[in-house]
């Protein structure tokens, strides 16, 4: 399946780095330690403007997830059906990661299973997060 290549603006930019570093990060709020993605440039619980980034574990937990069977954007048509599911970071249940979970049939993704951040080379240099089941 075709991914996209990010293009990185001045707040993404951090994260789209860390991923080329084979890391998965999120923001987290100097005033409340409250941790967010996607990147904003206020705190979503203070308003606080002062925003760090933070490592986590690459782990989570596939909370549901969707086949698109019908997805009326071109250049997935050849791909379809496929999963589109929703991973919550195990740091942090309010962050969640879209992903296609590779090597899982169209509807037979295992939900409530622990799954583990994953980097795929979607251009030269640049790099992108996937999620695959933990073993």
């Amino acid at each position: 399946m075709p991914k996209l290549v990010p293009v990185a603006d001045e707040l993404s930019k951090p994260f789209w780095d860390a991923v080329n570093e084979r890391k998965l990060v999120v923001q987290q709020c100097r005033a409340c330690n409250a941790l967010q993605y996607p990147p904003r440039p206020r705190c979503q619980d203070c308003g606080g403007e002062s925003l760090g980034w933070k490592e986590t574990s690459g782990r989570g937990h596939i909370l549901e997830f969707v086949v698109l069977q019908d997805s009326h954007i071109p250049y997935r048509a050849p791909d379809q059906p496929f999963n589109l599911a929703v991973v919550t970071l195990d740091e942090e249940p309010r962050i969640n990661f879209f992903a296609n979970m590779l090597g899982i049939a169209p509807f037979e993704v295992p939900v409530g299973a622990a799954v583990e951040v994953i980097f795929e080379e979607v251009a030269p240099g640049q790099l992108i997060h996937e999620w695959k089941v933990a073993e």
